[in-house]
C-alpha cells in the first residue's frame, strides 16, 4: 500500500526576486501563488516553495561540496524526486534554455538497486537543486 506523501514547505533567500521568480515560473514551470514586495509563493510539483528577498551580502561565501560518485555535490540543496519521463523532460528544458550544470545530468546506479537519474544546477540566487528520478519509484529508500 503506497504511503500518502504530504507536501513540504521551504523557503529559501534569494537576492534578486524578479529574476529569481522568473527562473522558478518560466524555466522550471512552477505555479505562481501568492505573493509580496518581498516573497512569492510557487507550487513546486505539488509543494509548497516560497522565494524569500534577502539582501545579497557584501561578500558570500562559497557552496560547500561533499564528494559523491566522484562528482563535488553542493550542500545544501534541494529538490523533487520526479517520475522518470518527467525528469527527462525537465532535464530536456534545462538543456534548451542553456542551465549551467553543477553535474551534468546522469544516471547512478545503472541497473542496480536504486537506479536513478539526477542532475544539480543552481538558481539564480546560487541555491543549489538536485532533481532525480528512479527507475523504479519502490526504491527510494532501497539500501
Amino acid at each position: 500500500m503506497a504511503q500518502k506523501i504530504n507536501p513540504f514547505h521551504v523557503a529559501i533567500p534569494v537576492y534578486d526576486l524578479q529574476e529569481t521568480r522568473s527562473f522558478y515560473r518560466d524555466i522550471l514551470g512552477c505555479e505562481e501563488g501568492r505573493s509580496s514586495d518581498h516573497w512569492v509563493d510557487f507550487n513546486l510539483f505539488g509543494h509548497q516553495f516560497v522565494i524569500h528577498l534577502k539582501p545579497k551580502p557584501e561578500q558570500k561565501e562559497g557552496l560547500h561540496h561533499n564528494p559523491v560518485d566522484g562528482h563535488d555535490v553542493p550542500v545544501p540543496h534541494y529538490g523533487v524526486v520526479l517520475d522518470w519521463e518527467d525528469w527527462e523532460n525537465l532535464r530536456d528544458k534545462l538543456i534548451a534554455n542553456n542551465t549551467k550544470f553543477v553535474i551534468d545530468p546522469y544516471i547512478r546506479f545503472k541497473g542496480q538497486t536504486g537506479e536513478q537519474a539526477t542532475m544539480f544546477f543552481l538558481d539564480p540566487s546560487g541555491n543549489a537543486l538536485e532533481f532525480k528520478s528512479f527507475k523504479d519509484m519502490n526504491q527510494l529508500f532501497a539500501s
